[in-house]
């Protein structure tokens, strides 16, 4: 089994006594066999530890299964997905996203799963709400795997320094954190900001929590207006309060995670997928993590699930057995563990070792309100190209916040026809 250098045939020794003693279905374990290609763009290192942690579990329960995976540029995914799907050279399984899947349906790029999930054994665990993001004219096409529940990290003895008591309520107060514990001659910023790749869903959800939804219906629902008032607010963090690292207009991932974890920042926004990361870089535990803070309209935090799904019925019997295999509990808890992705099974939520760590209370907060990403065809297109670049375009100075959001909308009208 090829995981992220995981060698198959290397975990085979004792595999029956492993299986049983992780109880992961003795009486189905051989059932399956073959080979099955699987596409995903875990990258950051402490999630590929968990992702290789669950190949580990799986290459131990079906030892007759070949399970090889090719890691994909985030960026680059629906790219090679698209040219997958056109050319038929399709791997067996693939990472479906909740915002993505729409654009994957569309081109027929995703198998129907819905008579395997309906007799499932783990079916009750999973309410049908988990499948809304992957279900199409009544028809499922993944299985849950993990959840994305967007919270904020901060430090606390940063906050102690600048005697803030409590974690910022709304969004003013957190600017007004932002700018307390803001230190340039001692190169502090308040805030990390995601200007460059994978920030353009922040800048959405500000929208929504100044108030406007972004389509409704299929149509534009996006508020000029509001949306202009929810873009200022945001880009003036970096452009007129100077709470942001000079970088931002084209920091990612990993620039702002390694901001926060040197010290150069005091909040960053992301999710509980990255906490081991985190929890690694401050072994004092000398951080804090909150709910995302309200707007003006409404607290706004996007609650997700990634899904696995087949691309290919060539061999859909072991193909369905790994994809199921991610919502099992072992390594739905293996997962969460190395990496602090929450689970989304019902009764893995209710593991202590979720339940007992306060770390997860925002998390669950956050859980009762959240709201799930842009789900319509052409969604992550618009987000990655129009939405991130006219938003850099505010930060670098080279356009204003009206034209950026009147190109926004153009955009978002383009994408809906």
């Amino acid at each position: 089994m090829n995981g992220s250098g995981i060698d198959r045939r290397g975990l085979l020794a004792g595999t029956a006594a492993a299986a049983l003693a992780l109880g992961l279905r003795p009486g189905s374990l051989a059932a399956q066999s073959g080979d099955v290609v699987y596409w995903h763009h875990f990258a950051a290192q402490a999630v590929v530890v968990g992702f290789d942690r669950v190949v580990e579990l799986f290459g131990a329960a079906y030892p007759d299964i070949d399970l090889s995976s090719e890691t994909i540029p985030n960026a680059d995914f629906m790219q090679k997905f698209t040219a997958a799907v056109v050319a038929d050279s399709r791997p067996d399984t693939t990472m479906v996203s909740a915002e993505r899947f729409p654009d994957m349906h569309a081109m027929g790029g995703l198998v129907d799963l819905t008579d395997r999930i309906e007799s499932w054994p783990r079916r009750s665990a999973f309410p049908d709400d988990r499948f809304d993001s992957v279900r199409a004219d009544g028809r499922i096409y993944g299985v849950p795997a993990f959840s994305f529940v967007n919270w904020v990290y901060y430090r606390k003895d940063w906050f102690e320094e600048a005697g803030i008591a409590s974690p910022p309520d709304t969004m003013q107060d957190f600017l007004d954190a932002a700018l307390k514990i803001t230190d340039p001659a001692r190169g502090r910023y308040g805030f990390g900001m995601r200007g460059g790749d994978g920030g353009a869903p922040y800048i959405t959800d500000m929208m929504r929590a100044w108030g406007s939804p972004i389509v409704a219906d299929g149509e534009v629902a996006l508020d000029r207006q509001t949306a202009i008032e929810a873009v200022r607010f945001y880009a003036e963090l970096y452009t007129k309060h100077k709470v942001v690292p000079p970088s931002a207009p084209n920091d990612s991932f990993r620039q702002i995670m390694e901001g926060f974890k040197t010290g150069q920042t005091g909040m960053i926004w992301h999710h509980t997928g990255s906490l081991q990361e985190i929890r690694t870089a401050f072994p004092d535990g000398n951080f804090g993590t909150m709910v995302r803070p309200a707007g003006p309209a409404a607290r706004i935090a996007q609650v997700s699930y990634l899904y696995n799904g087949l691309m290919s019925e060539r061999n859909a019997d072991a193909a369905w057995e790994w994809v199921s295999f991610w919502g099992e509990a072992e390594p739905s808890l293996a997962f969460l563990e190395l990496t602090g992705y929450v689970p989304v099974a019902t009764d893995v939520l209710a593991d202590p070792r979720l339940t007992d760590d306060p770390i997860y209370a925002a998390a669950t907060r956050t859980m009762e309100f959240g709201v799930g990403p842009l789900s319509f065809i052409g969604a992550d297109g618009w987000e990655r190209t129009v939405v991130t670049p006219e938003f850099q375009k505010i930060l670098t100075g080279t356009s204003t916040v009206e034209d950026a959001v009147d190109q926004m909308l153009l955009g978002l009208e383009r994408t809906l026809r």
